[in-house]
């Protein structure tokens, strides 16, 4: 598809020399209203080049450069240069770029099929799949789906929390209180329960706290009773989160989660103290990180256990060796910062050159309107049980508004889903924020439903208008504004995109396509689609077709599906 920003930086290499094409590129702004341009110039830097004024050069280099056909003018006001894109060229790239590449439209192909991991969701295995998981959940899905959008190749990794002391708390509570029958009907209730009590308990019998230390000890030595109970564990409680990830669409690769290091941690262990990097100290081994201005890791405790830092590194190093990642990406809570620098710092003081080619993304908590989440105390609220109250939700108003769509459920659910999903990826990811049954659930303003709504609409018009891809259009009859400004945000998804890729950052997308659908219903009510003469016709419901593509190719970069009827 032309860039016509790189049209704008070719000609102004032609009549400028002493900058290159990305010096150029670099100083060209975008105007805040289309009155003053597509694309700006200021011509400050050029001034010790020309040794004039900023206003004259710009005076002196409108007169010399010739847009073509791809600008309709080129002006100067004061010291910018300001170019304006010819419209019937910018609709006609446009609409025939969409029309050729459909829902690969606003790809650009940078991964060039490198490899990209990206670790997310990662619950603990016998705690509930909380709303707190929502955000690695659906941030890490999304960066999975854009990173692939581009042409990576992605490996999806459930990193289960699925080892650790909190197993020898879950193996000594079960052989004091626990009921394998009960457990089976309600598996993560019932665990939860348990593991509620043992701690409250603890608080009270210190004795107790040595038992867990004991039987998660024992795990680690391969001892069979504990192993057995941390498999059944293990597996029941996978099934439980299976639940949420089919509601959610969300597959993975891999499910090898902490346990699966457990036998590469001695490789760990042995090649830090190698290269003199672990010290002892009171009995446990650790990496003096304060040259660096971090605190000190803890690599392995005094009773020969070891930490999460310890399986991340074995974790790391296997994923290099295994997948050859080009990036390694992480998509775990803010709280962690301090663990991903350490874990990083550790890579590259052991010698590895792709130690920086892990990339931790950080986002903010989830509160609840009341308080925090705490599975110690038992507050929590169930992602499933967020998702199905959706649905439900969306049904009924499905059933007031549509009561003869077809596929009612099935709508429901990816309503429903979608509207949770929206909300969580529209704000910064960064950011923290209290979790609300009344935002998470209203379908007016700038939420899911409304730009799975404006697609079902394009949809619509496109059935009843016959529309026919192949149909020859004469691209110059799309001239009003909001045809035009639709267009212009149609022309802006790559860079939409790519933003999202490059910063993280799925919100782009969100904030994106909600513009889109506003820009869209703002051109489906001043513009007659169905009633006009034919050939208008045929180039307004080929704009149709262009806007539900993009609709809902970004939709699925969310994570969200996009139907056709509502």
């Amino acid at each position: 598809m032309l860039d016509f920003k790189k049209e704008v930086v070719n000609l102004f290499s032609q009549v400028v020399e002493g900058l290159d094409h990305e010096e150029i590129e670099s100083l060209i702004e975008i105007p805040p209203n289309y009155n003053m341009g597509d694309y700006a110039f200021p011509c400050f830097k050029l001034a010790k080049i020309f040794r004039k004024a900023p206003n004259l050069i710009a005076e002196d280099l409108v007169n010399k450069i010739d847009g073509g056909d791809n600008f309709e003018r080129i002006e100067n006001v004061g010291p910018y240069i300001n170019f304006f894109i010819n419209k019937a060229k910018l609709t006609e790239v446009v609409l025939k770029a969409i029309a050729e590449e459909g829902n690969r439209y606003g790809s650009i192909n940078v991964g060039k099929g490198r490899t990209a991991i990206v670790e997310f969701s990662s619950p603990n295995i016998a705690k509930p799949f909380h709303i707190g998981h929502i955000r690695t959940t659906v941030i890490g899905n999304s960066i999975e789906k854009i990173f692939k959008f581009q042409g990576y190749n992605t490996v999806r990794i459930n990193h289960l929390g699925d080892y650790g002391t909190q197993f020898g708390m879950l193996i000594a509570a079960y052989k004091k209180w626990g009921d394998a029958e009960v457990i089976e009907k309600d598996p993560i209730n019932e665990l939860l329960k348990l593991y509620v009590k043992f701690n409250a308990e603890a608080e009270k019998e210190e004795n107790l706290k040595e038992e867990a230390r004991y039987w998660f000890k024992e795990l680690e030595d391969g001892n069979e009773e504990a192993l057995e109970l941390w498999q059944w564990i293990r597996d029941i409680s996978l099934k439980e989160f299976n639940k949420v990830y089919k509601l959610l669409n969300i597959e993975f690769d891999s499910y090898a989660g902490e346990s699966f290091y457990s036998d590469k941690m001695d490789r760990v262990i042995r090649e830090l103290e190698e290269k003199n990097l672990l010290q002892d100290s009171k009995g446990a081994k650790i990496v003096d990180l304060e040259p660096y201005g971090m605190p000190p890791a803890l690599i392995k405790k005094s009773d020969g256990s070891t930490l999460y830092i310890t399986r991340d590194i074995a974790a790391a190093i296997y994923r290099k060796e295994h997948y050859d990642f080009y990036k390694n990406i992480y998509v775990v809570a803010s709280q962690q910062n301090l663990h991903f620098k350490q874990l990083i710092k550790i890579i590259d003081l052991m010698g590895y050159d792709w130690a920086y080619d892990c990339v931790h993304i950080p986002f903010g908590m989830v509160s609840l309107e009341d308080g925090t989440l705490s599975t110690r105390q038992g507050r929590v609220v169930f992602l499933e049980d967020v998702l199905n109250k959706a649905i439900e939700s969306t049904l009924k108003i499905i059933e007031e508004r549509n009561p003869d769509l077809e596929n009612k459920e099935e709508v429901a659910k990816q309503v429903g889903v979608g509207a949770v999903i929206f909300q969580e990826l529209f704000n910064n990811r960064i950011k923290d924020y209290v979790f609300s049954w009344e935002r998470t659930l209203s379908f007016e303003g700038e939420t899911g439903p409304y730009v799975q709504y404006t697609h079902a609409r394009a949809n619509s018009l496109l059935e009843k208008g016959d529309f026919n891809l192949g149909d020859e259009i004469d691209f110059s009859l799309l001239k009003e504004e909001d045809e035009i400004n639709l267009v212009r945000l149609l022309y802006n998804f790559p860079s939409a995109v790519l933003d999202a890729l490059e910063k993280y950052e799925p919100s782009f997308i969100t904030r994106y396509v909600v513009e889109v659908a506003k820009a869209f219903n703002k051109f489906y009510n001043s513009c007659p689609i169905l009633n006009e003469e034919e050939e208008l016709k045929k180039a307004r419901l080929n704009l149709v077709y262009a806007t539900k593509t993009v609709i809902k190719t970004a939709l699925y970069l969310l994570g969200i599906e996009a139907p056709n009827k509502m």
